[in-house]
């Protein structure tokens, strides 16, 4: 059957999409972020930016998971109404990408742990890291990903717990660790911190892909609790918590193998099925938009239909390839410059969203993808410019501004009569429903 958006048949339930979209919450990343953040700016400040960040992400979340919901549109859709034909290719295969290299972050976690714990050839562990995640993620979410991630949440919480208890037993409670302060930078403390949440935005992609298999009579538990504010207090403001402690307690350097070797160090073996316990949900997430995006832009670019398990295969492969190069030399430049991208799309979907809600719709499609060009290719420049550390820092918010600013000047508009904005007209082209909706 073909149909634009997700019908309501093809919807899960409030507690399996809450459970599948929480395998997010569970990243060793938030206990990171906010380790070196705190390193950069201390603690006062990183604790401000990251209420801050919250607030931002709970209220963009809320509008785009209710309109994704009423919609049943995917990423890969609402980028075609924004952007024409450039957005059906670019956006699923930046998400696509930038998914993969959050789940090569992620995995090589649990590697590193294995590492830690028993010894051994990095590459072996890299190899059974991207291999287990195959039949993790084959399912899909209406298969069993919900059901894996709502039994591992309990764990990863009382997991959290013994962390915090075994740091405090073994190292003393450190004294201050709400207070440490470190010299300000040429921008406000805060305001560091605020850019640095910034770079994970393409959690805004993630939650459309997500929110779109919500049924709508959930719209306004899931904008509130599973995509908004609830989610990310717990998400960055527990974990950052948590995160910033162990920096207390162990005095860890500002890297993800630091906070590792403090959960390993408190918990021991524990620490180590913690760790993989954690690194398991969050991965579940990056390797299913991952297959999903990379099985849509192929679809749109070569007119291949190939089933998304296979996709998953391809997606443990590039993993693990990517696994064994030097993958910090090179994959952070390239997020540097997706997050750009990233930035600029959330911007101008806030946008589109906005106007449709009030049914005031450009009249064309090709003023978005220039829009999108011109924010992306200034953000772009002022992230690799040397002349200001200032402006490089502030290139997050220069490109949603830029993007925000140029969308609306570039697209002519037209009031949509005799529509509602829940039921977006038809495309000459139908879509071909994605296999989450019918799992593998």
């Amino acid at each position: 059957m073909e149909y634009e958006h997700l019908p309501e048949s093809g919807r899960l339930s409030r507690w399996s999409l809450t459970m599948a979209w929480w395998a997010m919450f569970s990243a060793m990343f938030w206990l990171y972020v906010a380790v070196a953040s705190a390193g950069a700016v201390g603690v006062p400040a990183t604790l401000v930016g990251m209420a801050a960040s919250i607030g931002t992400f709970g209220v963009i979340n809320l509008l785009l998971s209710r309109y994704a919901i009423h919609t049943g549109l995917s990423v890969e859709l609402l980028s075609r109404r924004m952007f024409g034909a450039v957005g059906s290719l670019l956006a699923p295969a930046l998400f696509a990408a930038t998914a993969l290299y959050y789940g090569v972050f992620e995995g090589s976690i649990v590697a590193v742990a294995l590492q830690e714990y028993f010894g051994g050839d990095i590459r072996l562990w890299y190899l059974l890291c991207t291999v287990y995640m195959i039949p993790v993620v084959i399912g899909g979410v209406a298969a069993w990903l919900d059901k894996l991630n709502g039994i591992l949440l309990p764990f990863y919480v009382v997991g959290m717990v013994a962390v915090v208890v075994a740091a405090t037993v073994k190292r003393g409670y450190p004294t201050g660790w709400l207070t440490t302060t470190v010299a300000s930078g040429p921008l406000p403390g805060w305001l560091t911190v605020y850019l640095v949440y910034m770079g994970v935005w393409v959690l805004m992609m993630y939650t459309f892909d997500y929110a779109r298999l919500g049924r709508r009579t959930d719209a306004g538990f899931h904008g509130t609790v599973t995509f908004g504010w609830v989610f990310y207090a717990l998400t960055f403001g527990v974990n950052g918590l948590v995160g910033l402690y162990l920096l207390g307690a162990w005095d860890i350097a500002g890297t993800e193998t630091g906070v590792v070797e403090a959960v390993v160090g408190s918990l021991g073996f524990a620490g180590v099925l913690l760790i993989i316990v954690s690194q398991t949900r969050i991965n579940s997430a990056n390797f299913y938009l991952a297959s999903t995006n990379l099985q849509v832009f192929v679809r749109r670019a070569l007119r291949l239909d190939v089933p998304r398990a296979a996709w998953v295969v391809v997606t443990a492969v590039l993993a693990y390839l990517l696994m064994l190069t030097d993958v910090l030399g090179y994959l952070l430049q390239a997020l540097a410059w997706q997050g750009v991208l990233i930035t600029a799309w959330v911007a101008i979907a806030v946008v589109y969203v906005l106007r449709d809600r009030g049914r005031v719709m450009p009249r064309t499609a090709s003023g978005g993808a220039l829009a999108w060009l011109i924010s992306s290719v200034a953000g772009i420049l002022l992230t690799v410019q040397e002349v200001s550390t200032t402006w490089a820092q502030l290139a997050p918010v220069v490109t949603v501004l830029l993007a925000a600013g140029s969308y609306v000047l570039l697209t002519p508009r037209a009031r949509a009569a005799g529509r509602a904005s829940s039921e977006p007209e038809t495309p000459e082209e139908p879509e071909v429903a994605p296999d989450e909706a019918q799992p593998v």
